[in-house]
């Protein structure tokens, strides 16, 4: 566990970040990631699951879905793994990191090293709602999942080999109902099957 290092860095990033952004950020606990998290991720038809099979399930999604409004469901590629959903809070238009952020983001990390985890592999998500251009928003979603991915690589020492990114765009929205709606806004973390050193 790494609670040291989480204390130091959410007090710090408390002492800069603003008040009233701050108070929009719920924090997830390790636990509640480890809950979510546990089980094993196995791919349709048991195939290794990888960020690339998923950007090409985006890519087709969005072949397949040209028109708008939404009425397709979340990719089914991963809608039947473990994962759970982040509000990870970014500059506007951006990849920037808020500094409320990196709190939640130490918490996935210290999931990631707990023992009943460190046998699995994952894929961090971003995901927009509808506003603004498709193709702007995919491009978007994937800078702020390489964000997030950077900052448990470097920043809470996560194995890279452990740890894919891929941005989904508007193609898997949490309610389809409300395209536009900023809960669509976020960030998943997606247990995608066993960890295989040097695969």
């Amino acid at each position: 566990m790494m609670k040291s290092h989480i204390g130091a860095i959410a007090l710090a990033l408390a002492l800069v970040g603003s008040a009233g952004a701050a108070s929009a950020q719920t924090t997830l606990t390790e636990s509640q990631i480890i809950q979510s998290m546990a089980s094993a991720g196995t791919a349709p038809a048991g195939k290794p699951l990888t960020a690339a099979l998923i950007k090409q399930a985006v890519q087709q999604h969005m072949i397949d879905n040209p028109g708008m409004p939404i009425t397709w469901k979340p990719l089914e590629l991963i809608s039947g793994l473990p994962q759970i959903n982040v509000q990870i809070q970014f500059a506007l238009n951006s990849a920037i990191i808020r500094p409320e952020s990196y709190a939640t983001i130490g918490s996935m990390a210290d999931a990631l090293h707990h023992p009943l985890l460190l046998g699995s592999k994952f894929v961090v998500t971003g995901n927009t709602d509808t506003t603004g251009n498709r193709q702007d928003n995919l491009a978007l979603s994937q800078a702020r999942a390489d964000a997030v991915l950077e900052a448990l690589v470097t920043t809470f020492n996560v194995d890279p080999a452990r740890v894919e990114a891929v941005g989904l765009g508007q193609e898997s929205l949490q309610d389809t109902s409300k395209p536009t709606d900023p809960i669509n806004r976020r960030v998943q973390l997606i247990n995608i099957g066993p960890y295989l050193p040097g695969k």
